[in-house]
């Protein structure tokens, strides 16, 4: 079994700080790229921001300078610091993880179930 589980959502005012955090937990043999993936009101699906298991970050244009994602792969844990927030920023944010199970030895993306994310103005 492998579960992903998204924590650190909430209500913020414009301006303000959030902290998203991602734990990966189960049959795993390894987590390769993980990323943040948000969707807004009456909007698709986007990402946010990727990082790779080396440490290499991807972020969005409209993110970037103020968002921040990391990893501790001895944990199996990857956060999202988000600040001076805009309420365009409102929406679930989802995380994902790309896992091989020890049981198929196969790379799959694992989403955790999302967290939400209100900016008020």
């Amino acid at each position: 079994q492998v579960q992903v589980v998204e924590s650190g959502g909430g209500l913020v005012q414009a301006g303000g700080s959030l902290r998203l955090s991602c734990v990966a937990s189960g049959d795993i043999l390894r987590i390769s790229d993980m990323g943040w993936y948000r969707q807004g009101p009456g909007k698709q699906r986007e990402l946010v921001a990727t990082i790779s298991r080396g440490g290499i970050t991807n972020y969005a244009m409209y993110v970037k300078g103020r968002f921040t994602i990391s990893r501790d792969d001895a944990k199996n844990t990857m956060t999202l610091q988000m600040n001076s927030l805009k309420s365009e920023d409102s929406g679930v944010y989802y995380c994902k993880a790309e896992i091989v199970r020890r049981l198929t030895g196969l790379m799959v993306a694992y989403w955790g179930q999302g967290a939400q994310v209100t900016v008020s103005s």
